[in-house]
Formats: C-alpha cells, structure tokens, sequence
C-alpha cells in the first residue's frame, strides 16, 4: 500500500542541511513513482528542487524552522496534512511533533563545540535532542561516527539509529565531465566566473560553514605561513586563499586571523553563492583544505574530489569514512601541520596527480540513489513499527 510522507523541506536552500534535503528529495523522485511526497516549505523553499513526478506534491507550510512558533505550529500544520510518516531532515525537533517520525541527526557539533549563544542554554539543548529523538520512530545517522556520538551523548539505543552516508551533488561529477568533452569551453565559463568575483589564480579554498570547530583560523594562520616560504615560488608567489562560508559576521576571530597574520589583501570571503560558481570555484582552486576539528560527514571534501580538486583534510570523526586514503593528511591542532600539507599537494605534480585520481574514485562510492533507496527502507519500517 503507497506511504503517504510529508518531508520538512524548509531548510533546503541552506548549506548543509538544505544540500542533504536537495539530493535526497531529488534522488526519491527518480527511484519512487507510487508513494506519495508532501513537500513542506515556506515560499521559495520549493525553487531549489529539481523538477519531480507527479506523486511529489508542494504544500507551503508558514512556520519558521526555528523558535517557538516551530515547536506549536510545525506539529499543528503536520496533523492537518495526515501523513503516514513524516521525516525531519534536521537536528531539531518540535517538542510536540505528531508521531510517527523519521529524523536525521547531520552533527552533534552544537553539543561537542558551542559557539557562546549555544553554550548558554546548553542543558536546553540536550533535552531538546534526546526528547525529539527517544520518541522517533528512528534516527537516521550520516556516518557511523555520529551514530556513535548519539548513542554516547543522548542515550539512544543502537537498534533506533541507522547510518546512510551522504554523497556528492551528482551535478559536480557531471560539470567534471562536460569540462572533459569540451575543456575550452569549460575554461571560458570558469575564467568568466572568477573574473566577476575578482578572484585570483592560483589560490587555495575552503568551503562550508564557519564555525568554531570548522578551525579557519589555523587555516588562515598556515595559509600566512605558505605565503611567507613561497614568496620568491615562480608559480605560487601570489597564492591567495577563498573562504566560503555564511555568517561570517558572527566570528570575529576569523577576520582577527586574517589582520593578524597580514594577509588581508590575500583572503576573500563569501557567503552563499550559485552552485555553478562553486562548482567554478572547486575546479578552479590549486587546492582544497578542510582542516576540521569535527565533522558529523563533511561533505565538502567530497564535493571537491568529485570536480578533480586534490584535498587537504584532517581525519578526525567522520572524516576518515569519507575521504578515505585520497586526501593529504593533516593534524588539525598543528598551523605547522597544515601548512606542510599544503605545500605537499602544491609542490609535488605526482603526488597532486595521485590524490586527483584517489579523489575522482573515492566521490564515485558514495551515491544519492543508494541513499534515497535506504532512506525509503527506513521509512517503511518506521511505518511498520
């Protein structure tokens, strides 16, 4: 008998959470015609999905995905839908969300590193997880590493959670594709791109959110290190480093590096930008650094091994899952560590062609039809229970 599930899609054209909620809710309208999918958003929320059967319904929901308004009329607006199930794809859950439910659990970063806001009501917050995750029906994971860490911080029995690793947009591998076919063509987009964002080559890159366990300050601090060995490098003289990430308003110790270290003029930062421009950015950056201290997936690393950029990565948490042995290894605590992986994938061809190749193979195991098929099995046992 066809499910009818209403999916919260009110994140979905945020990071993260909104490129998880994109691809899966893209991937389920390639592999299911028969069960029935209410999309919940605000308006807009529906623009960044990709066009879906005609089993896929849009339905705008006015609730706000934060606040107190969330945990009242996200539950009210669900009961008024009737669904079978419905699937949360984000951390928080309303405390009076109708049963049954499915939600997925991305990090437990706002418990392990809080930024100041969060560290006031901490013990709020740990109520918050465990009450909205003991009444699911089941958690679904993105890595065995937070299945390990819900079980270890909230309690959460093993036999309530599952992991189903994320994967790359598959829009990326096909960018690196087209850009084979026609590799003029590519560099003339490309070259457009990053001269309408004033951007430099050769430079370095880092994408995702900032926050303080995202650790961009030692990142800054071993870019200013780079720069200073390789002020006289015929090629890399001029190296800059792009920062993507949103609200960066909000840590000023990032910008603090930055003044420190004297690399102003060297660093460029920006928020959210176009997925072209990402996809221009990736395969246009000399190299990829990811020098995390946590990671519930980490996603952009794989992102960038799929467009054939070489990554610098620390292996910790999640991160070992997810870029294998095709990234540089880095010690995350250690400026010096990081800068010396760097100058490793900048200054060695064979090494740099090695981890291009590793990282094209290691993007190609993860896929978003393999996790909408899981997420479906989820769903059904859910129903069952």
């Amino acid at each position: 008998m066809p499910l009818r599930i209403l999916i919260d899609v009110r994140r979905a054209r945020d990071f993260g959470v909104g490129t998880y909620t994109r691809n899966l809710v893209n991937a389920l309208g390639q592999i299911d015609t028969e069960d029935q999918f209410l999309l919940a958003g605000l308006e807009g929320d529906h623009s960044s999905l990709a066009a879906l059967p005609p089993n896929f319904s849009r339905v705008i929901c006015q609730v706000p995905s934060f606040g107190w308004s969330n945990h009242v009329g996200f539950p009210w607006f669900v009961r008024r839908q009737r669904p079978d199930l419905c699937h949360i794809p984000l951390n928080i859950v309303p405390f009076g969300m109708p049963r049954p439910y499915v939600v997925t659990i991305h990090d437990m970063s706002s418990l392990l590193y809080p930024t100041p806001e969060e560290k006031a009501n901490a013990q709020l917050r740990v109520v918050r997880f465990r009450h909205g995750l003991k009444r699911a029906e089941k958690v679904v994971t993105v890595s065995a590493s937070t299945q390990r860490d819900v079980e270890g911080l909230l309690g959460i029995p093993q036999n309530r959670i599952c992991y189903i690793h994320n994967a790359p947009d598959p829009r990326f591998t096909a960018r690196r594709l087209a850009r084979q076919d026609n590799p003029e063509k590519a560099a003339r987009e490309r070259a457009d791109i990053l001269a309408k964002h004033q951007i430099g080559w050769p430079f370095l890159l880092y994408a995702g959110n900032i926050r303080p366990h995202k650790n961009i300050p030692r990142l800054v601090e071993a870019f200013a290190l780079v720069r200073e060995e390789l002020e006289n490098h015929p090629v890399y003289r001029d190296l800059r480093l792009v920062i993507i990430g949103n609200d960066i308003s909000k840590h000023p110790q990032v910008r603090r590096a930055v003044i420190q270290t004297r690399v102003e003029k060297m660093v460029r930062f920006f928020g959210f930008v176009p997925f072209d421009t990402l996809g221009a950015f990736y395969e246009a950056a000399e190299a990829f650094v990811f020098p995390s201290l946590y990671e519930g997936f980490g996603l952009p690393p794989l992102e960038a091994m799929a467009c054939g950029t070489p990554v610098i990565s620390s292996r910790v948490a999640s991160l070992p899952e997810v870029v294998g042995n095709a990234a540089c290894a880095i010690n995350p605590d250690n400026v010096f560590d990081i800068a010396r992986g760097i100058k490793d994938v900048l200054l060695d061809p064979n090494y740099r062609a090695e981890l291009i190749a590793a990282g094209i193979e290691q993007a190609g195991r993860f896929s978003w039809h393999r996790a909408a098929r899981q997420v479906m099995d989820v769903y059904r046992a859910a129903v069952a229970r």
